[in-house]
This record gives C-alpha cells, structure tokens and sequence, in this order.
C-alpha cells in the first residue's frame, strides 16, 4: 500500500485519540474500555463501509490494509510501555514492597497458569500443553486501565505502587512462561518441570542482568552527552528498544525483563547524571510518548476483536466463563492465602484487607494478552484448531475483565474509601486552605487598590473568600493530638529534604555519587517518620550519619592490607556528605519557622525544629571533627561547593533573561560558555591525601626523635598505619592482643575502671601495659576524632625490643609512671603491691 495512505490511516487514528481521553472522563468510564469499544467497532466497520464518504472509506481501507503482527505489538509498542512506566517508578518503593510485587508478579503467574491449564484439560480436550500457554498468556495483566482509575479516582499511592510494581514484572514473568510454553507446543515435544523451570529462571535472571548493565551503561552516557537534552532523552528512547532486541535476540534472555530494570536504573540512577533542563522534559516525552503507544496498542488489539470472535459458540462461550471464574480463583489464592504467609518472612510487608480486595478485583487484562494470543495464531507449527481455541478464549476473557472488572473497579474503591484522605490528612488539607484563603484575601485587597477596581467587585470578591472560610473549622485540627501533628510537621519536612537533594544533585553542586546517596538518605528518613514518627526521627540521626558499608569494607582494606586510595576517595565523599546535609539542615529549620509554623501550630513546630537542630548539632560535630584533621581540604571543598552554586545561580539567572526574552539564544549560548571557562577549576573535587604513610608518620612521634636511621628503618617496616574514626574503639579488657599502638595525629581517650577518661595526644602511646601484665588498669581506649595510629603488634614488638635497648628503656620508664599513676588512681592504697 502507499506510504501516505500509511501516514493517513495512524494520524486518522491519532486524531481520534485525542477526543478520546477526554470523553472517557466526561462519560466517566476506563480509557481501556473506551478504547476496546472503539476499536471493536473499527474493526467491525473496516469491511462494510460501502456507505461510507470518500475521505471516510479511504481511511477505513487504510486501516483494513494495516495488517499489524504480532512482533509488531511485541517490539514496537511494548518496548515503550515498559519503559514509561518503569521510568516513573520508584526503586525504593519498589524495594519496600518487593516481596508482594514479586509474590503477584511471579508466583500469582505460576499458579494462574496452573490451575486454568489443569482446570481446562481436564474439562475439554486441547491438551495440557494448550491449557498451561493459554493460562500463561491470561496471567499478565495491564496496568495502564487499573493505574489510570487510580490516579482518577485519588488511590493510595502504595496502592498504585503495588500494581504497577506487579503489572511491569508480571508481563516479563508471563512471556518467559508463554515463551518457554509455546516452544514445546510447536516442537510437541514431552512438557519437563525441570526444563520449563530452568528455562524461566534463565529467561527472567538473565533479562535483568541484561538490563541493568546496559541501563548503567546508558546513565555513565548521560554524564558525556550532559547539556545536550534532545540527545539525553533521545538516548532513553534507544535504551528502550535496544536492551529487549539485543537481549532477545543475541542473549536469548527475557527482553521484557532487560527493559524494564533498564527503565527502572535509568530512573533512580539515570535522571541524577542528566543536565536540570533533561531531567525536567523526561517524564512529560515519555508521558506522551506512552499514551500514543498505550493508545495505539489497544485500538490495533481491539480491532482484531471480531476476527477473533467471528466464530463463538456456546461451548466457547462456556470455556470463556470459566478461564474468567478460573483466574479470580487462583487470583484470591495468591492474594488471600500466599501473601499473608509472606508475612512471616522478612520480605513480607502488611497489606490491608481494602488493598486485597482492590488487587484481587484489579486483574484486568488488555493490549499484551491480545499481542500473545495474535502470537500464537501467526505459528504454523501450532495446529489450526489450537490457534482458534487460544485466540478466541483469550479475546474473551480480555473483554470480560474490561467490561465487568474495568467497569466496576471505580466504584468499588469508592466504597471501600481508599480514594478518601486520611483523618490527619483531611486536617491538614483544612488548615492549609484556611492560612492560603487569608492570605489571599489580603492579597486581593493590595491588589485591587494598585489596580483602582471597584469596592463593589472587591466586596463579591472578597464574600466568596468569607464563604468558604466560614465552612472551615478547627475542629479537626483540635482533634489531631500533638504526636500526630508532629508526625506530620516531620513527614512534609522529610519531603522537602528530597526536594533539596534533588536540586543540589541537578544542580551538579556537589558530587553525583554523593548526592545520590543522600537522597536515599532522605527517602529512608521519610519512611522512617512516617512509620515511627518523632521516635524514629531521632533514631535515624544516627543512621543518617554512621559509616556506609562501603567506606567499613575501605578501612577494613587499608587496616588489613595497607592500601588507601578507596579510604582516601570515601573519606573525601563523607565530608562533601556531611557539607551537604548541614546545608539542607539549617534551610529546613528556616522552611519550618516560615512554612510549618502557620499549618500545625507554634508547639508542634517548636518540637520539630529542636529536633532537628539536634540532628544539626551532630553533623556540626561530625564536620568539625574532619576540618580539624583536614583544613585545607575542608576550606578547598567549600571553595569547590560555593562556586557550584555560583554558577548555577548564574546559569538560572541568563535563563530567566533568556524566557524574559531579555538576550538572545545567541547571547544566552556565549554567556554560558564564558561563565563555564570561569568557574572550570571547580568542576573537579580535590584528592583527600589520608597520608597513611608509616615513614612519614613515624616522624611526628616525638617518642621516636633521638633515634639512629637503622633503628628508624627497622622500626618503620614493622609499624602498620592506620586511620582511627571517632569513637572507634582498639582495646577493651575482653580484647587485648598485646598490641601497641602510637598516635601520629590526634588524640585518644583511656577509660578507666573507675569511669574516669585520660586523653593522649600526639607523641603518646597506649597498649603497653599488656606486656608488665597490667592490661586490666585500662578499660577500654576510643579515639576521639579522626587520628592517625602506628600499630606494632606484639611479636614484632618484643623482638624489636630485644634489639633495641634505648627503644626499650623509653617504652619500660613510661610504662612504669603509668603503672603507678593508673595504680593510685583505681586502686585503694592499703592494696597496693608495696615491690
């Protein structure tokens, strides 16, 4: 057919969509259902359209010629719905949720395709084969109809997570199974249990390794193509299509899986090394980009709807009725009998009774399930009448879920309240409208006298503002008790926190790496407040600032085998952290005092501010304690971190000129590539020298200054360095190696059996005491801020005081004034030993 009849028959169709949507809301049904209504009737109208006008009859024949395969829904339309909907997702509350995610997406799969297979071969004669692909191609649901009557509807947000988590692994797990299925129906070949389920995990483990890689590999991309936005997001749309072809087609692993943590890495790591403008027009392109192809797919599928059904009968009719019974069946089992059980384990998350019932009824099927049963009857080795049972049955049940779960689904969240805010919500939701409508209401006074308008227009203006403010009450924010109000306080501050990462990280003022740790930070905080409120704030202050496994496994490397670099790069993150949370910290306590305050009351945020200028003063001692150790480090990285922000403050300014249309594109381009050349040398953060080094260390000991080169030497290459953290502890009255340490820089505290603390600074050692037999005086010794130590352990300490008697004479007359010293101190006099 020709090329422009192509063109006329997809923008036809595009053209319908765009009255589509709107209608669906006017007429208050699903957009699916909509959408398979319409595309039906295309599909019935494509053949008989003789009455139809030219214009009309040449776009029906356009369609008609259309002639769309399955590959086509599976590579061209499906690649994009994944991707759109992974992208928007977020990992964290997928990881919260992962267990019931993971629970509908794979085992509700496994035991659909199960009992609709033995359920149907055992009441008619397909063939168990048939029966399980038949049930593997229902099993997949659709999460554009359910999620869009969730966001019409007002949901919960967990519950949306729930579904659309479920939804997007739920197709990668029902196209393994339908994948695996399919090829043993063709080769009718003997079903193994072991093969189909190796043949899964294969398929479904090997996808996501697939994905995540290439999704790394595309977010290390954005950081090279940053500032070139048409680029940046062209570079998604590649992603998209590349990790399911190459991942099926040259790796044989599950391209639906590839694409969707591809979509989900881009996501939470991607968005974090694009340029602010990208991460900005990101979600509105593939917004578009999914409602073109969601809406496409559906009226393609749809229109294969009476082809399909031509030839239904009674006994179809019948089998339809049970694969839809069948489905909700094993559907309930899942969510009903499997996911409480889950309960028991750590993966397993509370999910309430309304949210069950709202899963269970949730199932509804669409565009996918079509695509795979078009599949089927586009394989020649699957015998005819095989094709037509699982094309027909499938079209079908799709449209019974439609039309009866689709139809309904709304009103059943209705009644089961999940679209109603929660009592300490609707008070918020009170008290903020009541502080905006006053102030508005002044507002338009101002407004009205700069403007000259008349008192009659400012009167009805302003009665309308007194109407809906004699409608407020504080009745429910008297009801809400102080706890609840500060819960509250702390969740909108903890939201605000992600908001104030998310623009440093855009902003690129401060390290990648380092922000995205932060704003996982800050949205563990957030989980934390909401389930614990004020308690769990102050117990995630110590989270929020102790070492990451990362930087332990670095110390642990540089204690164990004297290697530095990945201590030295994770010190530098710590500080840059540490920089950027005292930051946020004293501009949230300003946001509390200037926005809370008005919404919760003076008490509450009172209690909120103290508590976070705690968390204010523990990342203030933090700081101090690396500036001290590291000043012209520390005053580098405030250089470093006050240009950032410079240049961004600047690159907003030239923006704002530029949409003000006060310079030109051409001015805007030459003032940013000057502004760049001037701020360069800050686009790097400096290396952080640890100077764990034994023969530069040995140096500032003063206990080793008088000693000969040789002694030096020898001495050096027993002496291991290391880097103490504050409040580490080395040796407690359990754990005494004998070993002795010196202290470079720094200062470390001795606790004593009597609760008393004597400080050693520089120069000074400790852990000598084991070798007279007197390790019980010292009770433990910590460090008290970032010291470095010289380690000798006991061997190399006894043999090198066997030659080396100056060395040893030091060590013995010291350690004797501390014996006496710690002897009077923690022990009664008429017990002492009188030698």
């Amino acid at each position: 057919m020709d090329i422009g009849f192509i063109v006329f028959g997809l923008a036809g169709l595009l053209t319908l969509v765009c009255f589509l949507s709107p209608l669906a809301v006017r007429i208050k049904i699903p957009y699916s259902v909509l959408l398979a209504i319409v595309g039906f009737l295309l599909g019935v109208v494509v053949h008989t359209h003789n009455w139809a006008p030219l214009i009309v009859s040449d776009f029906l024949d356009s369609l008609g010629s259309l002639k769309i395969s399955s590959n086509a829904f599976l590579i061209v339309f499906l690649p994009v719905l994944l991707f759109e909907t992974a992208l928007s997702m977020s990992v964290r509350r997928i990881l919260e949720d992962i267990g019931p995610i993971l629970m509908m997406a794979i085992v509700a799969v496994v035991v659909c395709t199960i009992v609709v297979g033995f359920t149907l071969n055992s009441i008619s004669s397909y063939g168990l084969v048939s029966c399980l692909l038949l049930g593997s191609i229902v099993a997949t649901t659709d999460p554009v109809a359910v999620v869009g009557i969730f966001r019409e509807v007002g949901a919960p947000k967990r519950l949306t997570t729930l579904v659309e988590g479920e939804s997007l692994f739920n197709d990668a797990a029902s196209i393994a199974l339908y994948s695996v299925l399919l090829v043993v129906l063709a080769d009718n070949s003997d079903l193994s249990v072991n093969t189909v389920v190796i043949d899964f995990i294969v398929l479904f483990i090997g996808g996501g390794l697939a994905g995540y890689v290439m999704g790394r590999l595309a977010c290390f991309l954005f950081s090279w193509l940053r500032d070139f936005p048409a680029a940046e997001i062209t570079l998604t749309v590649t992603l998209a299509y590349l990790s399911f072809f190459i991942s099926e087609h040259y790796l044989h692993v599950s391209g639906v899986v590839a694409t969707v943590i591809a979509g989900l890495v881009v996501g939470s790591t991607g968005r974090t090394r694009m340029s602010s403008n990208t991460s900005k027009y990101l979600s509105k392109f593939w917004g578009q980009i999914g409602f073109w192809a969601n809406s496409l797919i559906f009226l393609f599928s749809a229109m294969l709807i009476p082809r399909f059904m031509g030839t239904l009968n009674l006994q179809m009719l019948v089998l339809i009725l049970i694969v839809f019974v069948v489905t909700l069946l094993s559907r309930a089992i899942v969510v009903f009998g499997l996911l409480p059980i889950l309960g028991f384990t750590r993966f397993g998350t509370t999910v309430s009774l309304p949210y069950k019932a709202v899963m269970l009824w949730g199932g509804l099927r669409g565009a996918v399930s079509l695509a795979l049963a078009l599949a089927v009857t586009e394989h020649t080795m699957v015998p005819e009448e095989l094709r037509h049972f699982i094309a027909l049955v499938t079209t079908g049940f799709v449209l019974m879920t439609l039309f009866v779960n689709g139809v309904t689904l709304r009103p059943l969240i209705k009644i089961l309240k999940l679209n109603e805010l929660s009592p300490i919500e609707s008070t918020i939701r009170n008290q903020v409208l009541g502080v905006t409508l006053e102030e508005l209401q002044e507002r338009t006074v101002e407004i009205a006298e700069v403007e000259n308008i008349g008192p009659e227009s400012v009167e009805r203006v302003q009665a309308v503002f007194r109407s809906s403010l004699s409608r407020l009450h504080d009745v429910q924010l008297a009801q809400m008790n102080k706890d609840e109000k500060i819960s509250a306080g702390l969740a909108i501050l903890a939201q605000r926190e992600e908001e104030m990462f998310l623009d440093i990280l855009k902003a690129k003022i401060i390290d990648e790496t380092v922000a995205e740790s932060l704003l996982s930070r800050a949205e563990h905080l957030e989980d934390v407040i909401r389930t614990s409120g004020l308690v769990g704030f102050e117990s995630s202050i110590e989270y929020d600032l102790r070492y990451s496994m990362l930087f332990r496994v670095s110390l642990w490397v540089q204690y164990v085998f004297g290697f530095q670099y990945f201590l030295a790069k994770n010190l530098g993150y710590r500080f840059i952290s540490l920089m950027g949370k005292r930051s946020v910290s004293k501009r949230l306590i300003s946001f509390a005092k200037e926005q809370v305050s008005p919404i919760l009351g003076k008490e509450a945020t009172e209690i909120i501010i103290k508590a976070h200028e705690k968390r204010l003063a523990f990342i203030e001692n933090s700081l101090q304690a690396m500036n001290l150790q590291y000043p012209c480090y520390a005053m580098r990285l405030q250089e470093i971190y006050l240009g950032r922000a410079a240049f961004e403050l600047e690159r907003i300014r030239y923006s704002d000129m530029l949409e003000k249309f006060l310079i030109s594109g051409e001015i805007y381009d030459d003032l940013m590539e000057k502004s760049k050349n001037r701020w360069r040398h800050i686009s790097m953060n400096p290396r952080l020298d640890t100077e764990l080094s034994a023969s530069e260390l040995i140096k500032k000991v003063p206990f080793f200054i008088g000693l000969s080169n040789e002694s030096l030497k020898s001495i050096s290459r027993l002496l291991k360095p290391i880097l103490a953290l504050p409040d580490q502890t080395f040796i407690t009255k359990e754990k005494n190696n004998g070993e002795m340490y010196f202290v470079a820089s720094g200062a470390v505290a001795m606790h004593l059996p009597d609760n008393t603390v004597v400080e050693l600074g520089s120069g000074e050692f400790f852990g000598e005491l084991s070798l007279f037999g007197q390790a019980h005086l010292i009770s433990k010794v910590t460090s008290l801020g970032y010291s470095k130590l010289l380690l000798l352990n006991s061997k190399d300490l006894r043999t090198f005081l066997s030659k080396d008697n100056d060395l040893r004479e030091k060590i013995e007359h010291v350690a004797k004034q501390r014996i006496l010293a710690l002897q009077s101190t923690v022990i009664p006099d008429e017990d002492l030993d009188p030698s």
